[in-house]
């Protein structure tokens, strides 16, 4: 069997910059590279927005467009969303069965969707006992494929230590090697921080999503912090105390063209507010042939749907072989 990866997210709505950079453009590379599953995670979405259903439907097919407008292909890559594939919620009573509780207690991945509930929900919130098995749930997501690696960024290698002894305890109450305990696949892509220096989130407003219009681009652009220290648009300017928009030209612009923003930005040559203007083009010049494609799929909407049912029909066919074996080997009747 070929070398597999498996990775997904919570469909929370549109997806911004954030996702693209630090996500997505890594998975089309390696989606030529490893035999590919990717999934919209909707029962995980559910662990923190139980209550807020009435978008989840359009949300999961907006992640799904978000990621085809980007470049995932699904003739290369298996494309499925999490409740469509209901041998998962079997895998994940099976491992439920031998994962002893302080292993989910101090799992990190659990700590920080602890953390979003208590914020929607207050300090003194409790969490739920769907919450409560999300680390176990995630694990099933992973070994439902026998994935060999997990596409991670550095900050997230600690989160699948879980599924790696869940499968090396799984083999050895069993007596099997059947399932793979899947290493982190590091990615080396640029992280961005929001138009307010912070983390970007769909939360903290301070995001730029892959599916805004150029104008609307161009008018957040205009709200990202520079250089504090600079009072006027000709005074000499340092590009490396600007805390977001030179960060964004690194991200975004070609070297030579750095380079010149560097140059004339420390000269006061060049203000702010122009800068921040050529970069709204810079940008959106980028993501045009992403926005056009995103359109094309949202004026088809059939299109993803025909995606969406193939790809969980193909995820499912390969669960089902899955699950066929670890009901043989742990002796079910």
């Amino acid at each position: 069997m070929a070398d597999r990866i498996v990775s997904g997210m919570r469909p929370t709505g549109k997806l911004h910059f954030g996702h693209y950079l630090g996500v997505i453009q890594n998975w089309v590379e390696l989606q030529y590279k490893y035999e590919s599953f990717f999934f919209a995670a909707d029962w995980h979405a559910l662990t923190t927005k139980y209550d807020k259903t009435e978008t989840l439907k359009n949300d999961v097919r907006d992640v799904i467009i978000d990621w085809l407008a980007c470049g995932i292909d699904p003739k290369v890559s298996t494309i499925y969303v999490q409740s469509l594939v209901p041998e998962i919620a079997e895998l994940n009573i099976y491992l439920g069965m031998i994962t002893p509780q302080n292993w989910v207690e101090r799992d990190p991945c659990l700590k920080d969707m602890a953390k979003i509930l208590r914020t929607k929900e207050g300090a003194g919130s409790q969490i739920n006992y769907g919450l409560m098995g999300y680390p176990v749930l995630m694990s099933a997501d992973i070994m439902m494929f026998n994935s060999t690696y997990i596409p991670v960024g550095i900050d997230q290698v600690a989160h699948i230590e879980i599924t790696r002894d869940i499968a090396r305890r799984f083999n050895n109450i069993y007596k099997t090697d059947f399932f793979n305990e899947p290493k982190p696949l590091l990615n080396n892509c640029s992280l961005i921080c929001g138009l307010d220096g912070n983390k970007m989130g769909k939360s903290f407003q301070n995001d730029i999503k892959i599916s805004d219009t150029d104008e609307v681009t161009a008018k957040k652009v205009m709200t990202a912090i520079t250089d504090r220290s600079r009072m006027r648009k000709d005074d000499p300017g340092h590009p490396d105390e600007c805390e977001v928009a030179f960060k964004y030209w690194q991200i975004f612009a070609a070297q030579d063209e750095v380079q010149t923003v560097r140059c004339e930005c420390e000269k006061g040559l060049r203000g702010c507010a122009d800068c921040k203007r050529m970069l709204g083009k810079v940008i959106n010049e980028k993501f045009a042939p992403i926005r056009e494609k995103r359109k094309y799929y949202e004026e088809h909407p059939q299109e993803v749907d025909k995606i969406i049912k193939e790809g969980s029909e193909k995820a499912r066919e390969e669960a089902q072989k899955v699950i066929k074996e670890v009901r043989n080997i742990i002796k079910m009747y």
